[in-house]
């Protein structure tokens, strides 16, 4: 599954791609509900809301499709044909464009209101976790197959830098800590945690964490990093110094990788793969007045 922060202008609903069932769910958090399901996808990878066109946009890996769903009754708005592997997807608001991984090394670029593909950003391998700077102009993309974190400018279209992952692989989910500057990266071979400076890459640490990571996020308020593994576990890392430390893991389910924190409602929402006993389900974490999740 994956999951993007709201539902067209409605509080506290959110939509999740979900790819065993070739589906979009859209979910209620306050109620605790699925509201609505959508077929007709092939394995949905990425999910992300443009709040200036009102427009829900879906990437495919399995027909390398961009589908836009507008309105809150999500009508089918168009489809961008990418080639294969669509895969994350991220808002630029301030250029007000889509940007999706996809293929074998490339990021798109797509207009959301004329509904095309602006241009094509070539990469060294198929990008997996990448984030947008806020304050600039910089994305910070993993490229696992290359062994390398490739930055590139979102305003000439091209890489400028490769930070080498040196011997740790399969570097996957990726996040961006604005205050302190910093690149946290989680690696899955070896299950580590590494921290790079934002300004040229250089190396601040590594830790281990837990296997089989997805998601990474930065909870601001509380100097915290929270990671999700398929593994089993929420981690929870705090920023103490100039490093980070576990403070605990919050045990979920084998194979719930997948993600979103929302801060907005200081809520972390993790995907629960079915079971032969129990149903896929939304699990709601909540941060506790100490330290961890519960």
């Amino acid at each position: 599954m994956t999951l993007n922060k709201t539902s067209p202008g409605i509080p506290g609903q959110f939509n999740v791609a979900e790819l065993g069932n070739d589906s979009i769910g859209v979910v209620d958090l306050k109620t605790r509900k699925l509201i609505r399901r959508l077929d007709g996808f092939r394995q949905p990878q990425g999910i992300a809301y443009d709040e200036s066109t009102d427009t829900v946009v879906v990437a495919s890996a399995g027909d390398g499709t961009v589908r836009l769903l507008s309105g809150e009754n999500l009508t089918p708005a168009g489809t961008i044909e990418l080639g294969e592997d669509a895969d994350n997807v991220r808002i630029d608001r301030s250029a007000r464009q889509i940007i999706v991984g996809y293929g074998s090394g490339a990021l798109a670029t797509i207009d959301p209101t004329s509904h095309k593909k602006i241009t094509e950003i070539p990469l060294k391998g198929h990008p997996e976790g990448f984030q947008l700077e806020a304050n600039g102009r910089r994305i910070f993309v993993n490229v696992p197959e290359a062994h390398e974190i490739a930055v590139v400018d979102r305003r000439t279209n091209t890489q400028t830098a490769s930070w080498t992952t040196q011997d740790m692989r399969k570097n996957f989910p990726l996040a961006i800590d604005e205050v302190r500057q910093r690149v946290l990266v989680m690696f899955r071979l070896p299950a580590k945690l590494g921290v790079f400076a934002m300004r040229d890459g250089t190396g601040l640490g590594v830790v281990e964490a837990c296997g089989d990571a997805d998601d990474i996020f930065v909870d601001a308020q509380r100097d915290h990093v929270y990671i999700s593994c398929g593994e089993g576990f929420v981690e929870t890392f705090e920023l103490q110094g100039d490093g980070y430390v576990s403070i605990g893991r919050l045990a979920t389910s084998p194979g719930a990788r997948t993600a979103r924190w929302i801060p907005e409602i200081d809520r972390l929402v993790v995907a629960v793969r079915a079971t032969e006993s129990e149903p896929a389900a939304i699990w709601v974490l909540r941060p506790m007045t100490e330290r961890n999740l519960q």
